[in-house]
């Protein structure tokens, strides 16, 4: 059975966290798409490019940026294993990202259902349309084996 593009799209982005867990990296992906089309992705670079900025989805969007030679992303969808952070969350703000996928939650982190809950901000100037929980299951899976070999 074929899997759906919303489903196909957060496969690729868990393929990203896996390849970044084999890295040494927090196993977090993420794809941007415009129009079913992969504009861009990455996974965690933190350790690798000593940046502490270059989280999955910062890099997706760089690169989705850099494709459409645009700061804004307003026709794009962004696939991510994990609830972004705070910084990542204001990032997609400013992209102007249309619709935000996230697979696992991030209580203790995240910046969108959790903690600052950046786009129900009001200083926040754009809030994408959220939907969370898409392959949860995998992803939380993969950042608890992830950190249950560094504990």
């Amino acid at each position: 059975m074929t899997p759906c593009p919303l489903e196909s799209h957060m496969l690729t982005a868990l393929a990203e966290a896996e390849a970044a867990g084999a890295r040494g990296e927090v196993p977090i992906g993420a794809v941007v798409v415009i129009g079913g089309t992969v504009l861009a992705q990455a996974g965690n670079r933190t350790r690798e490019l000593n940046d502490p900025t270059a989280h999955a989805e910062m890099l997706a969007i760089r690169a989705a940026c850099a494709a459409v030679q645009s700061e804004r992303l307003a026709d794009a969808d962004l696939y991510v294993t994990l609830e972004p952070c705070p910084m990542c969350a204001a990032a997609i703000s400013f992209a102007r990202i249309r619709r935000l996928y996230f697979a696992a939650a991030d209580p203790k982190g995240g910046g969108v259902e959790h903690g600052p809950r950046i786009f129900s901000q009001p200083t926040c100037h754009h809030a994408p349309e959220v939907y969370g929980g898409l392959e949860e299951t995998r992803a939380a899976a993969l950042l608890r084996g992830f950190f249950a070999v560094r504990r």
